[in-house]
């Protein structure tokens, strides 16, 4: 599959992508790489002394990163906010753009509607609500915002979404979710766009480290890490884009031996 047969969304309409050379070959040598996402990503996290692990990928990357994600978003509120929109009128090409939800997407839209949970589905189900009407499946969200991205020449890296605190109960429990199924499908039909499992990612390091260190990176919640865990999630995507095709692995300025993990 090279694209999918779902609708894009009127906000996602076609935008002209002339610019004069000068700007294109100033803007290939030096793009900039745009986050997209909920709190584990957002500055300031989830508040109360936790952080966004976006915060931290300026440290190991050599192009300028700028973190857009917002808290309490799913891939839904996030569209219908026009996040993405006024997104796509920044874009330029060889910029990167890295998606990563799941967090706020999942729940029931009945008997009450928050305003974040998805429609159902993997494909192009619609669902209606008393609060809205045409609301798209998590996988949909996801592709029209790859494929109005990649029509603009952006690289677009579509991740899974971090785990929560799975030493919770005090044993190692980690499992992908459906989201990561989503995630991984929802690239595979671009060519320009790439998947990092970033839950499987954090999941293999904090197995490693134990429940005493993990559970010091979660300070409030099983969700919200503290700048140290933000840290390490934030070192476990740089190792995801470094064994990736993804362009961004050309702009990592660590050194493979200072990245934590190992390819999956």
């Amino acid at each position: 599959m090279k694209d999918s047969s779902l609708l894009v969304p009127a906000v996602f309409a076609t935008v002209a992508l002339a610019a004069p050379a000068a700007q294109l070959t100033q803007r290939t040598i030096n793009p900039t790489v745009y986050l997209t996402g909920e709190s584990t990503m957002a500055k300031g996290g989830g508040g109360t002394g936790t952080q966004g692990w976006g915060e931290n990928l300026r440290y190991s990357l050599s192009i300028p990163v700028i973190n857009k994600a917002v808290a309490g978003r799913s891939a839904r509120s996030y569209t219908v906010e026009s996040h993405f929109a006024e997104l796509a009128t920044l874009l330029k090409p060889e910029d990167s753009v890295v998606i990563e939800f799941g967090h706020n997407d999942g729940g029931s839209l009945t008997p009450t509607d928050n305003g974040r949970t998805d429609c159902p589905g993997a494909a192009d189900e619609v669902c209606n609500t008393d609060i809205q009407q045409g609301i798209l499946t998590y996988p949909a969200y996801l592709i029209n915002a790859a494929r109005k991205f990649t029509s603009l020449g952006a690289r677009v890296i579509i991740a899974s979404p971090t785990p929560d605190n799975p030493w919770e109960t005090g044993t190692f429990v980690y499992a992908a979710n459906r989201f990561t199924t989503y995630a991984n499908a929802s690239a595979s039909g671009f060519a320009h766009a790439k998947f990092v499992d970033h839950g499987q990612l954090v999941a293999n390091e904090f197995q490693k480290l134990g429940a005493s260190a993990v559970d010091a990176f979660y300070p409030i919640d099983h969700t919200h890490t503290s700048p140290d865990g933000a840290a390490l999630v934030a070192q476990t995507f740089i190792r995801g884009v470094s064994c990736s095709e993804s362009l961004l692995r050309n702009h990592v300025k660590n050194q493979t031996s200072g990245v934590v993990g190992t390819c999956l």
